[in-house]
């Protein structure tokens, strides 16, 4: 079921959202050759503490940290380790927040230092086709216009969409109705409606668009080992268009 916020509880949402947006920011921030996102993961943690907020995928599931760092060929939910980040690197950060009973969700793709003009481009398109995306979160347009959005720009640019993990709800809980898959044929699914709150999330493959989830039950690699890129806004759909809830 689709859980439609009222305009007070949307404002109570800007609170997390924000506090993810400040929490990015700082982590980006800190993004160099030679610092390990076990130290970022560290770095996040102390900054949604300072904020009085919860991180919000700390023991969700079982998964052990606060911050998803997905590096290079990792897809989503790379799990922090040791390894000091090396010039060239791309380095996907995902992060959410839970304050006063409600989660906020984003997530950035950065360079480490220079990096390929494959990797720039896939970046780039990465994150221009989540603001496609989130044009198309209008009143009356269906879900299926936000998903097929995100796959008509990502092809044209040469790349694949991931069909394995897909954006969400997003409210009182971290995940909820409806997924948000990021390709499919327009005008299906359901109505987009003002109250609505979406985890809009493309993750984008430089190859093949298949993945696989390695032996520590997290951690998602694209198959061929192309690299991959992941944005994501949390958005609320209101009368006066799409608001992007998790902007700095």
């Amino acid at each position: 079921m689709i859980v439609l916020k009222s305009p007070k509880e949307i404002q109570r949402m800007k609170v997390p959202c924000s506090i993810v947006a400040e929490v990015l920011k700082v982590v980006v921030d800190r993004v160099s050759v030679g610092v390990t996102t076990v130290e970022l993961n560290s770095i996040a943690e102390k900054e949604v503490a300072k904020r009085k907020a919860k991180p919000a995928f700390k023991g969700y599931c079982g998964y052990p940290a606060s911050l998803c760092c997905s590096l290079n060929n990792q897809v989503v939910h790379g799990i922090p380790d040791n390894r000091p980040l090396q010039e060239g690197d791309i380095l996907s950060l995902d992060f959410g927040a839970y304050y006063d009973g409600f989660y906020g969700d984003a997530a950035v793709t950065v360079s480490i230092g220079a990096i390929s003009e494959v990797a720039r481009n896939l970046i780039s398109a990465t994150e221009q086709s989540l603001l496609i995306a989130i044009e198309k979160s209008v009143t009356n347009n269906r879900l299926s216009d936000v998903s097929n959005a995100v796959q008509t720009y990502i092809e044209s640019r040469g790349f694949s969409v991931v069909r394995d993990f897909v954006g969400h709800g997003i409210g009182r809980s971290l995940h909820e109705a409806p997924q948000v898959p990021n390709y499919g044929l327009p005008n299906a699914g359901p109505k987009l409606r003002s109250g609505m709150v979406l985890a809009i999330e493309p993750m984008v493959n430089e190859k093949s668009h298949e993945v696989k989830v390695l032996a520590d039950g997290w951690t998602a690699v694209t198959l061929d080992g192309g690299l991959s890129a992941h944005f994501e806004h949390t958005v609320a759909i209101t009368d006066n268009g799409p608001e992007i809830l998790t902007l700095i």
